[in-house]
């Protein structure tokens, strides 16, 4: 009897045994496919974690795209009412400039008719209109010399980069030459015109010239300058010649450049409908 229950305890012992480590087995496959499922899932986070890093970068791309897009429409913008505040500044320029050809057009027209009163009155030459002058042009082929109709007068531009030193009335090599050029085609086409030495300047003030305080007493001074060459140098006669200086007041271009400016210094010799007769 001892013996026979000895032998069923081993059993029962033996039977345990197998059931726990049936059991290891068990939890062993359980473990094996839950670890399964993590890595699947881990996968899984880190593929979407890519996609979304992927897009997060595609983002960054477009808002960068985006700020240089934003940046390029603000300078455009910047460039448009820069050129619109230009056009609105050379429509004064013109729209002054207009009123000043009326103004000196009216004034001119009383001075010659005081001329023409006063010469009449002292028994010297008389002045009558001829206005056929106009259907000719010069013919002049000088670098920088502009040839144009004005309304009933013609203007012939001499360059004042040619002709003179910087900020002063000082004649620069050369310059004797051209005026005399330009004075003998207006003598053989205009030979009785009266004719303008007219002076203009840009619109930079006067420095390092303790003679000339501002830009109308420079224009002065360059159109007597060329006015002694044309009296002294040429056949133009000092009674059909008068001399102005306008300053900076009738630029033909604007001077918010260089080259405007240097178009603007200039004199002007303004051949006018009235010719002298005797």
């Amino acid at each position: 009897m001892p013996r026979a229950f000895k032998v069923s305890w081993w059993g029962i012992i033996s039977i345990a045994i197998l059931a726990a480590v049936g059991g290891c087995a068990d939890n062993a496959m359980v473990l094996k496919g839950r670890l399964s499922q993590s890595e699947q899932q881990q996968a899984s986070l880190s593929r979407q974690f890519q996609q979304l890093q992927d897009r997060a970068n595609a983002l960054e791309r477009d808002n960068q795209e985006m700020s240089t897009l934003v940046a390029q429409s603000r300078q455009q913008a910047k460039a448009s009412e820069d050129q619109l505040a230009a056009v609105r500044d050379q429509l004064r320029t013109t729209t002054s400039q207009l009123t000043e050809v009326r103004n000196e057009k009216e004034g001119s027209d009383k001075r010659v008719q005081a001329m023409t009163a006063s010469m009449q009155r002292q028994g010297g030459v008389s002045i009558a209109p001829n206005n056929s002058f106009l259907q000719t042009l010069p013919a002049i082929n000088i670098a920088g010399v502009f040839v144009r109709r004005d309304g009933d007068v013609i203007r012939v531009e001499l360059p004042g980069n040619s002709l003179f030193e910087s900020g002063s009335a000082r004649l620069r090599p050369g310059a004797v030459n051209l005026i005399s050029d330009v004075a003998a085609e207006l003598v053989r086409t205009y030979p009785d015109q009266i004719i303008g030495v007219e002076g203009h300047t840009d619109n930079d003030p006067i420095v390092g010239n303790q003679q000339l305080r501002n830009n109308h007493e420079l224009s002065v001074a360059r159109a007597l300058t060329v006015y002694d060459v044309l009296v002294s140098r040429t056949r133009l006669q000092g009674n059909q010649l008068f001399v102005v200086g306008h300053g900076p007041n009738h630029p033909i271009v604007s001077n918010a450049t260089l080259e405007g400016k240097q178009r603007n210094r200039r004199v002007e010799l303004v051949v006018y409908p009235d010719r002298k007769n005797g």
